[in-house]
């Protein structure tokens, strides 16, 4: 292929659209945000851009720092959840028989058909107090009741005589295992793309050597896909650190995250200039995340040279 500087008209030709697209769409809105978060609001929908730095000031407040605080450590923990659970589901669909894999596939992509909005509402049917896991729990409790009974072994006394249903939604329990639900096959997607193309001979080579399968999978098989890792993680991360309807359907008062208060600037308190700081803050972390991913990933390939 010749170089684009071989035919400069041709190159800014095709793109001429997708930059152009990108420019309006893109660059300019997030501009104007932020300019906007330098304003001040002096009506209902007045703002006034005056070069202030008091809303990044009012942002750095103790009690918005312990939101981002446990925003970023309630993503972190989803993240960490996807990727536990993601190394076995990707290397499942790798490992799987050839006509076997594009069903796999299929089946970890389904829920990408659906709009996150109506699964995270799902979840409320699966987790509420007369949910599906309340019922089957309460299922088990009556039938294990009734055996012991049958069995004279004291049910009552044993077990009691009426099954309390389980508080599963509303709180951060439930945020974080939303958060999961709509974000891991994210996570799943790059594992599988570095899992497949890595060299089985190195994974067999090292459990003829003597190495168990937990040495293996630490010594070998993570540093060979820790790419797609990363990215996963990223990919992961970054969405469940602003999200605000999982938190705002699943959890409970204590439950807010900073997607939540961002979105309540924006919207109830029309405090646009303060929601604007609030998301730079949000986007500043993001921004720093892709950098450290930036680095790690070139020291990764400055020692594999």
């Amino acid at each position: 292929m010749d170089s684009w500087r071989k035919n400069p008209l041709v190159f800014w030709v095709l793109n001429l659209s997708p930059s152009a697209w990108l420019i309006a769409f893109f660059i300019v809105p997030l501009a104007l945000v932020w300019v906007l978060s330098f304003g001040e609001k002096r009506g209902l929908l007045d703002v006034a851009i005056t070069g202030t730095l008091d809303n990044y000031a009012r942002a750095l407040q103790p009690l918005y720092l312990e939101i981002f605080w446990k925003s970023i450590w309630m993503a972190a923990a989803a993240t960490l959840v996807c990727l536990i659970a993601g190394y076995p589901v990707a290397f499942a669909i790798a490992f799987a028989p050839n006509r076997w894999k594009p069903y796999l596939l299929l089946a970890l992509m389904v829920p990408f058909w659906i709009n996150i909005l109506i699964r995270t509402y799902a979840l409320i049917a699966v987790f509420r107090t007369r949910g599906y896991v309340n019922f089957t729990l309460e299922w088990i409790w009556d039938q294990a009741h009734s055996l012991l009974a049958f069995l004279g072994l004291g049910g009552y006394e044993l077990i009691g005589a009426r099954f309390v249903p389980l508080e599963l939604l509303y709180n951060n329990f439930a945020v974080s295992l939303g958060i999961v639900y709509a974000f891991f096959p994210f996570m799943v997607l790059p594992l599988y793309a570095n899992i497949e193309k890595l060299d089985r001979s190195y994974m067999e080579a090292s459990l003829d050597l003597g190495a168990g399968h937990w040495r293996t999978f630490f010594s070998v098989v993570f540093p060979l896909t820790w790419h797609g890792a990363l990215s996963g993680v990223i990919i992961v991360f970054i969405p469940a650190l602003g999200a605000f309807f999982i938190p705002d359907l699943l959890g409970g008062t204590d439950s807010q995250l900073i997607g939540n208060v961002i979105e309540r600037q924006f919207k109830a308190a029309n405090d646009w200039p303060f929601g604007a700081a609030l998301s730079f803050l949000l986007m500043y972390a993001t921004f720093g995340a892709l950098a450290l991913r930036a680095i790690v990933a070139g020291r990764k390939q400055g020692l594999e040279v």
